[in-house]
């Protein structure tokens, strides 16, 4: 029952690291190198920085749990610095 909960939570966290990450890539970025405005990617940068620790550890502690080992732990882990990466690991790992 923990581990369930524990893996939709990570679910969500994946998604919502994959959204925040996209949205700092291309939005935010752009406006701040185009207009000249850097607001946005301070407004965005915290709430990604969180997510992504948070996508971090729980992959840590669901490693054991979900038996990925060797290159699909590090396939999970890399994929949190590539866009669109926790979507695919979404897809691949942690749907039934």
């Amino acid at each position: 029952m923990l581990l369930n909960r524990m893996k939709n939570t990570f679910r969500i966290i994946a998604f919502l690291e994959g959204v925040s990450y996209l949205l700092l890539l291309f939005v935010a970025v752009p406006i701040k190198y185009n207009l000249g405005d850097p607001a946005y990617v301070k407004l965005l940068g915290m709430p990604h920085g969180l997510l992504f620790m948070a996508y971090l550890v729980l992959a840590y502690l669901l490693k054991d749990e979900q038996k990925w080992e060797g290159k699909s732990f590090l396939i999970i882990l890399v994929a949190s610095v590539i866009p669109f990466g926790t979507f695919y690991v979404d897809t691949k790992y942690l749907r039934n």
